[in-house]
C-alpha cells in the first residue's frame, strides 16, 4: 500500500517552479481583470469575488500539483567523490598557495 504513495512524484525542478509561479500570477491577474470588468458592468461586487475565487481555484489546480510539465529539467547531481582529507589531522594537510600571475 505504501508503494503506491512512494511512486507519486512530489518534486518540481527549478524551471518548473518558475513556470508554475508565472502561470499562477497570470491566471490570478486575468481572473481579477475579468471579474472587475464583469462586476462593473453587472453592478454586482459579488460576481467580481466569484470570478476571482474561480480563477484562484483554477490556478491552484494547475500549479500546485507537480504535473509532468514542471519536471522536464531535473538537476544533474555530481557523483560522490572519495577524499582522504577526513583521515588526516589538520597539521598534516598541505596548504595550497596560489601563485600570482
Amino acid at each position: 500500500m505504501l508503494d503506491v504513495f512512494s511512486s507519486i512524484p512530489i518534486l518540481m525542478d527549478y524551471k518548473g517552479q518558475k513556470l508554475a509561479e508565472q502561470m499562477f500570477q497570470g491566471l490570478i491577474l486575468v481572473s481579477a481583470v475579468i471579474g472587475f470588468i464583469y462586476g462593473y458592468i453587472a453592478e454586482q461586487f459579488g460576481w467580481t469575488v466569484y470570478i476571482v475565487m474561480a480563477g484562484f481555484a483554477l490556478a491552484c489546480l494547475l500549479t500546485l500539483p507537480p504535473w509532468h510539465m514542471y519536471r522536464h529539467n531535473p538537476l544533474k547531481w555530481l557523483p560522490v567523490q572519495e577524499s582522504g582529507t577526513e583521515d588526516k589531522k589538520p597539521a598534516e594537510r598541505k596548504l595550497k598557495r596560489h601563485t600570482k600571475s
